[in-house]
């Protein structure tokens, strides 16, 4: 199985980021690190990353507007091929649109058990607000700082006397642990039938009038007690892929999509030419383009008042 790619943005020694790269290194990590990118050409890391064969690239934002900077750091990433990106130290807010061109596929690590303490002195906030337990937690980038969902937390403890500095060279240990862990689940839940499945049933319950059974032993969707317009697929026939099927508008359809995309695209067993297996399983599914094939798919079947009154909606 391919590994997913990530880049890693970092300001400074890029502690995390190393942690990223070694945890890379094993067999089994589902992730490698394909560009390390700060935005100080100096960065340590950078020399760090470099000397351990990972691509690099450095530039300062001075002087460059935050969207205009953030473009070209997007280009980077996407040039090396990242499909996700992990910021490790990365001290810049982020624009907007960088958010949004990687939603939902961009972590951050922040030294807190959040929502407590978000921005920054986390940890001598959680020292003077007499805490427990200080931590770590990893979560999803959003537009709001250091407001996504939050995938994994460390708690640690705040031992008497801590400081600011011993407290946090505390929390570093479990950052490094916590944020390849986080990494390497994240990346595989594209994988995962359960997730998969959510992801598909998300998209095509959100159709009019659409339901959901089981039939020959697969999860499949139709209109009310109609016709079936997608089955979703695991280890059908034990080919051991994770599939939408969907129809198609002929047998050339089926025929130019398997053409154009053999490993994405195949002729599920027993459904004919007027259907369509999509692949779930390749860590790089385009949902979008999945909601637009059940949206084709629910068309076909759906009677002709029901699109009459979906072709009215759309125009508004």
């Amino acid at each position: 199985m391919a590994k997913a790619k990530v880049g890693v943005l970092i300001s400074g020694r890029g502690s995390n980021m190393a942690a990223l790269l070694y945890a890379a290194k094993a067999d089994d990590c589902p992730y490698e690190i394909v560009l390390v990118a700060a935005n100080d050409p100096d960065a340590p890391g950078l020399a760090l990353a470099a000397a351990e064969g990972i691509p690099t690239f450095g530039q300062s934002h001075k002087g460059l507007k935050r969207a205009e900077f953030d473009r070209i750091i997007d280009a980077q990433l996407r040039e090396a091929g990242a499909h996700y990106v992990a910021l490790a130290g990365y001290m810049r807010l982020l624009s907007p649109e960088f958010v949004s061109g990687w939603e939902n596929r961009m972590l951050n690590i922040h030294p807190s058990l959040l929502p407590k303490y978000k921005g920054l002195d986390t940890h001598q906030r959680a020292i003077d607000a007499g805490d427990s337990h200080a931590g770590c937690s990893v979560h999803i980038v959003t537009a709001q700082l250091d407001d996504g969902p939050v995938l994994g937390q460390t708690p640690v403890a705040i031992l008497p006397g801590d400081t600011e500095d011993s407290l946090a060279a505390r929390i570093l240990i479990a950052e490094h642990q916590l944020y390849s862990r986080t990494l390497a689940s994240f990346v595989t839940r594209e994988r995962q039938p359960d997730w998969l499945l959510n992801k598909v049933r998300e998209a095509a319950l959100a159709l009019p009038q659409a339901d959901e059974i089981v039939s020959h032993g697969m999860p499949c969707f139709g209109i009310v007690k109609g016709r079936k317009f997608a089955y979703f697929t695991r280890d059908h026939h034990g080919d051991g892929i994770i599939a939408v099927l969907v129809k198609t508008t002929a047998p050339e359809e089926q025929a130019t999509l398997m053409e154009a995309d053999p490993e994405r695209y195949y002729r599920p067993a027993y459904f004919g030419t007027d259907w369509v297996g999509i692949r779930l399983d390749l860590g790089d599914t385009d949902w979008d383009h999945i909601a637009d094939r059940l949206r084709a798919s629910w068309r076909q079947i759906a009677p002709k008042k029901l699109l009459g009154l979906m072709d009215t909606a759309d125009q508004f």
